[in-house]
């Protein structure tokens, strides 16, 4: 019997390893990819603007075109509020785009005749702005910084007012064209929607006016220079490919 018993022992003791040496290996599986997703600025998109604007602007007095002296300056501040439609494109990390937007206002600011003290009161106002540009920018996935140039357009209404009394005496109304440059920082915060926050300076230069009274009469004649500041909050949505895997 004993002998018996060491045989199976041994037996067992040679055919385990065997066995196991039989057993099928178990299988390597590779780890998928990792896949980030990459905001995509391409599209067109359409959006809203609010915010504010300080027209800078100063006064002098030209008649016939002859300087007479300068008769101060003053800023014409407020809200503005309107809309943007506009196309990007993006190669790499590399934005472009093309943009028009359009603006209502109420700039509105005075001061008092420095020529005639006390005797007349200087008004600027401005009703409303365009922009025309074109944007360079660098996105960081769904974060944009952008710089934008291009043309610039104002609406505005200078007027002169009888300082005692206030009575209106005189105005000019012109759409003044000019130049702009502006920054912004947009943030994509869902698959076609983004925020922005963007500074813009219009530079609108010299021009002479004459301001005229309600019956046509010529009352003076002014040369003014003016610039203006602008910063908005914005909101688009854009049409196009809201995200891109990449390996």
């Amino acid at each position: 019997m004993k002998k018996f018993l060491l045989g199976t022992v041994a037996l067992v003791a040679f055919a385990a390893p065997a066995a196991a040496a039989d057993l099928a290996a178990r299988p390597y599986t590779k780890a998928p990819p990792m896949i980030a997703q990459v905001y995509d600025w391409s599209g067109f998109y359409v959006g809203a603007n609010g915010g504010w604007g300080s027209s800078h602007n100063c006064w002098d007095q030209v008649p016939g075109g002859i300087f007479i002296g300068s008769d101060g300056c003053h800023d014409a501040t407020g809200g503005v509020a309107g809309g943007q439609i506009g196309y990007r494109w993006q190669t790499g990390t590399w934005v472009f785009g093309l943009e028009a937007q359009g603006d209502w206002a109420d700039l509105k600011g005075t001061n008092g005749s420095l020529v005639f003290p006390g005797f007349f009161t200087n008004q600027t106002k401005v009703d409303a702005f365009g922009l025309f540009t074109g944007q360079i920018g660098y996105a960081a996935n769904n974060v944009l910084l952008y710089l934008k140039g291009g043309a610039a357009v104002t609406d505005n209404r200078y007027n002169t007012y009888f300082t005692p009394t206030g009575l209106f005496l005189a105005s000019a109304s012109d759409t003044r064209w000019g130049g702009t440059v502006g920054v912004g920082l947009e943030y994509g915060f869902a698959p076609n929607w983004s925020a922005a926050v963007e500074y813009d300076h219009l530079f609108l230069q010299d021009k002479t006016y004459n301001l005229t009274t309600p019956g046509g009469l010529l009352f003076s004649s002014i040369r003014e220079r003016q610039d203006v500041d602008l910063v908005t909050v914005r909101v688009n949505y854009k049409w196009g490919g809201p995200v891109v895997a990449k390996y």
